[in-house]
């Protein structure tokens, strides 16, 4: 009679490593009724995966019945081969898990201008947790949309935080703020007063000179710059501001922003009802980009600031 060849496939499966499991307490618990309460299972649970195992390798493992327990020779050899498996894949993942908490290499990172103060302040705060778990050396480039978009596209760049505008086929985006932004004039510039009172119209708007953006804006922020007498322009919040802060313009800017001036008495929103458009910002990675375990540490961070903000909400 031919010998019956095991049928364990050669890559060990989790039904294989269950069995296997099951087997180890078995023999330290000294048989099936012993074994139930550390299992949790029953014994005809038990004697089920017994004899699969048994079937999956082509051995009697041991003896069971009126006479007790006891390993046969095939079994005691598999019960310590048994050991040596699960101490070694217990050794893989204290090792891996040990790569995780102790990361080491760089992340670089760009990110549009003037975000640092949304009160949300996701970017700064999985920043933080992540230096918090190795040796991280990051790098922040503060550079327009489109250099962010192409640096991650091309890898100089591992991420990105960018106004929602348009979707790229090559990107994955995750949605991280909504930031509001209202029309704004300073202390200096004749509407001010009126702006206290919601009083403005449309057409003393209108005869204002404004500083409009220079960079890419959505359809609905188009227009409602449209109206606006169009006199200077920025290629950035941050010089959007200084024209505001002249006395002579009015022009848009979030309000996390603009907030700093508006506590000091040097700004007021004009028409907040009317003039008031939302941006999304979205963490950008590249698909299919090798894989990073610094950047994806980073990305769990914020990801788990995403999911606390939005219990809270």
């Amino acid at each position: 009679m031919k010998a019956r060849k095991p049928v364990l496939p050669g890559q060990l499966s989790d039904t294989d490593l269950r069995l296997l499991r099951i087997y180890r307490k078995v023999v330290e618990c000294g048989g099936f009724s012993a074994a139930e309460v550390e299992l949790n299972i029953s014994r005809a649970a038990i004697s089920i995966a017994m004899n699969d195992l048994e079937s999956r390798l082509a051995l009697r493992l041991c003896q069971r019945g009126r006479s007790g327990f006891s390993l046969s020779t095939e079994g005691s050899e598999v019960y310590e081969a048994t050991l040596q498996l699960l101490a070694a894949i217990e050794g893989f993942r204290t090792r891996v898990n040990g790569l995780h908490a102790q990361l080491k290499g760089e992340l670089n990172i760009g990110i549009t201008d003037n975000l640092v103060t949304m009160p949300q302040m996701h970017i700064t705060n999985a920043l933080n947790a992540l230096k918090q778990r190795g040796d991280i050396r990051i790098n922040i480039r503060m550079i327009p949309p489109t250099e962010i978009e192409l640096g991650v596209l091309d890898g100089r760049l591992h991420t990105g935080v960018i106004p929602a505008l348009k979707t790229l086929p090559g990107l994955h985006y995750r949605l991280l703020y909504e930031e509001e932004s209202l029309l704004y004039c300073s202390h200096q510039h004749k509407l001010f007063e009126a702006a206290a009172a919601d009083a403005v119209s449309t057409e003393q708007l209108a005869a204002c000179d404004a500083v409009l953006p220079a960079y890419a804006q959505t359809p609905q922020v188009k227009s409602l710059h449209e109206p606006l007498k169009a006199a200077a322009s920025a290629t950035d919040r941050e010089g959007i501001a200084f024209l505001i802060l002249t006395g002579q313009y009015i022009g848009f800017l979030p309000t996390h922003y603009a907030e700093r001036w508006i506590r000091e008495g040097l700004m007021r929103a004009l028409n907040p009802t009317q003039y008031r458009y939302i941006t999304q910002y979205s963490a950008i990675t590249r698909k299919g980009a090798p894989s990073n375990l610094v950047l994806e540490s980073y990305l769990e961070e914020l990801d788990q600031l995403i999911q606390q903000e939005a219990r809270q909400a």
